[in-house]
């Protein structure tokens, strides 16, 4: 697809079996389950997706299984969380032949930290090399690109269409906004206040909350829309009493706890990481049920 992706586009669970293996029947039933909800687009291989775990085979299997689930409905980005621009370059190479609508790609992270210059070399590079949509996944907390960065990148590399903001608050959205250039885009990843990003123009979010709850998120992003901020204030509401229950423990296994709930089960979270406690799952379902019933 040649248009950038806008609306709730929900970061994919991986599905695993209790050997760690990918479950590709699982992950095919997750997004016809999110299709019929309505969404918007999909993201494979992010955060919420495990993508750090995923080995490059796995993440180009998984994008593939999604574009061809999907047939031309709705756009498919795949996620490239790496360490070195070299291996940026090689994912994104992995998926550069599929389909997709853009890929999704994170600062540096680990031990040594980029500076601004260091950073635009990385993207430029990343963009010379593949001739893919960018949006930089602004996530990394050592790491954090500032407004100032971003909306250079996004000016001096064309291929580069937006910023999925996730790291830092609210402000840096709104900033952002302020400053966008003319056609990009941004997506909000503050899954807390998503209806506060939507109220102030965010094009879209690609975020754990949707790929946990799709039907609440597009209800919202559709009240939010049309302008009926009463109810769209209502589904916040509950959206975050389920999402402050999500902070005691990994987030990939939470989501993938929820969508269980739901009907729509996609395995295990990949070792080291534990699936949900009975505690845990104790704290998770009664504000989610309580959301499915007010929005569904």
């Amino acid at each position: 697809m040649d248009v950038a992706p806008a609306g709730v586009i929900p970061a994919l669970a991986s599905p695993f079996d209790e050997a760690g293996e990918i479950d590709e029947a699982a992950f095919l039933r997750q997004i016809r389950f999110m299709l019929g909800k309505q969404v918007h687009g999909f993201c494979v291989g992010g955060s919420t997706g495990e993508g750090y775990a995923l080995e490059v085979d796995e993440l180009r299997r998984l994008t593939a299984l999604a574009i061809e689930e999907v047939a031309g409905r709705v756009p498919v980005v795949a996620g490239i969380i790496a360490n070195s621009t070299r291996e940026a370059i090689r994912r994104a190479r992995a998926v550069a032949d599929l389909g997709v609508a853009a890929v999704q790609i994170t600062p540096t992270f680990y031990v040594f930290k980029a500076d601004e210059n260091d950073t635009f070399r990385h993207f430029k590079a990343i963009s010379e090399a593949v001739p893919l949509p960018i949006i930089i996944y602004n996530v990394i907390r050592v790491n954090e690109l500032s407004a100032e960065l971003l909306v250079r990148l996004m000016s001096e590399i064309p291929s580069i269409i937006g910023v999925k903001q996730s790291q830092g608050n609210i402000k840096m959205v709104a900033d952002l906004l302020i400053m966008l250039p003319p056609g990009k885009r941004v997506y909000a990843a503050i899954d807390s206040l998503l209806y506060s990003c939507f109220a102030l123009g965010a094009h879209g979010t690609i975020a754990a909350t949707p790929a946990a709850i799709p039907g609440p998120c597009v209800a919202l992003w559709n009240a939010v829309q049309s302008g009926d901020h009463a109810k769209g204030r209502l589904i916040h509401e509950k959206i975050l009493a389920f999402w402050n229950t999500l902070h005691h423990g990994g987030l990939p296994a939470c989501v993938k706890y929820a969508l269980s709930v739901q009907g729509c089960p996609v395995g295990y979270p990949r070792a080291p990481m534990p699936a949900v406690t009975a505690s845990q799952a104790a704290r998770i379902r009664p504000p989610l049920e309580a959301l499915l019933r007010f929005v569904e």
